[in-house]
């Protein structure tokens, strides 16, 4: 059964939400539609009026300055924080800020959008919540730092804190066009490793639901994992343009960027029933065909 909320329960609640691009702006319309005062938080004046063209509020304010912050009413409110860390180090700045303003103004709940990087390499095993988190590399290790702040945040101030761990994310203006486009190539798929994702649509359910309820950890996925380089010719053939090229493991290093080569080099399985069992949603989309039919089916690009 489809969780759901009514308009009168949430009609008046205020919404942050922190980084409100794809994810965001959808999931800022999802709680328009309940009646919640929803304000959307970016870092440029360009995502200022790409907001205010989809009737949605917006804020301008940088993580990366602090008193810049000031002005996020954070008070009793609904707070995402989908902002990802900067690109240096291990820490993450841009959430140590922020805490240091909800300290000032604590939200009535807490909802971060985080990775599932940071269970690294399994080798392709199937891990679930409870599953070590050695974030083998910085990008990773930055991801579980935010959680632990605001783990620890949260546990001070009694604040609900829910936390998303994501695979990959593709739907409408989320697919690798592009980069088809371009002909770069993909690893050979006999020595691709396993990887996961989720529905642009089904990741706005998951998050709105979090915001009425639910606490701790949930990795985020269809639960039907696939691989790169399948996705890459699964996409093509949708969106009718040739399949990339596939090269070996030792081309790739050559060729590919470390970026890539960083996302290709871990293996693993997300077990998400949590989301099923716990937050009673069932995926729109909880496989890769039914999701490429989607996307493709409205304009790429859409917000």
């Amino acid at each position: 059964m489809k969780y759901a909320v009514t308009e009168a329960a949430d009609k008046g609640r205020r919404v942050v939400i922190l980084g409100c691009g794809a994810v965001g702006s959808r999931l800022a319309r999802r709680w328009q539609a309940q009646g919640a005062e929803v304000l959307g938080v970016v870092r440029s004046a360009e995502g200022v009026a790409r907001l205010a063209a989809l009737g949605i509020p917006a804020l301008r304010a940088d993580l990366d300055t602090p008193a810049e912050l000031a002005a996020l009413p954070t008070a009793g409110a609904l707070l995402y924080h989908f902002v990802q860390p900067g690109h240096h180090g291990e820490q993450d700045g841009r959430t140590r800020n922020l805490l240091q303003r909800l300290t000032e103004a604590p939200p009535m709940r807490l909802v971060y959008l985080g990775t599932s990087g940071v269970y690294g390499d399994t080798g392709g095993a199937w891990v679930d919540e409870h599953a070590p988190t050695p974030a083998p590399t910085p990008r990773a290790r930055r991801r579980l730092d935010a959680e632990l702040q605001l783990v620890a945040f949260a546990a001070v101030h009694a604040i609900p804190l829910a936390r998303m761990r994501v695979g990959g994310i593709y739907g409408a203006g989320k697919l690798p066009r592009a980069r088809l486009e371009r002909g770069e190539p993909i690893l050979c798929e006999a020595q691709a490793g396993y990887t996961n994702r989720i529905h642009l649509e089904d990741l706005v359910t998951i998050a709105f639901t979090l915001g009425q309820r639910g606490t701790g950890v949930f990795n985020v996925s269809d639960g039907r994992p696939g691989n790169m380089s399948a996705y890459f010719k699964a996409v093509a053939d949708t969106l009718g343009l040739p399949r990339p090229t596939e090269i070996d493991l030792a081309e790739a290093r050559e060729r590919l960027t470390p970026a890539m080569l960083e996302y290709l080099g871990e293996s693993r399985r997300l077990r998400a029933e949590r989301i099923r069992t716990e937050l009673g949603i069932e995926l729109s989309y909880p496989d890769l065909a039914s999701g490429l039919a989607q996307a493709t089916a409205r304009q790429e690009g859409a917000p």
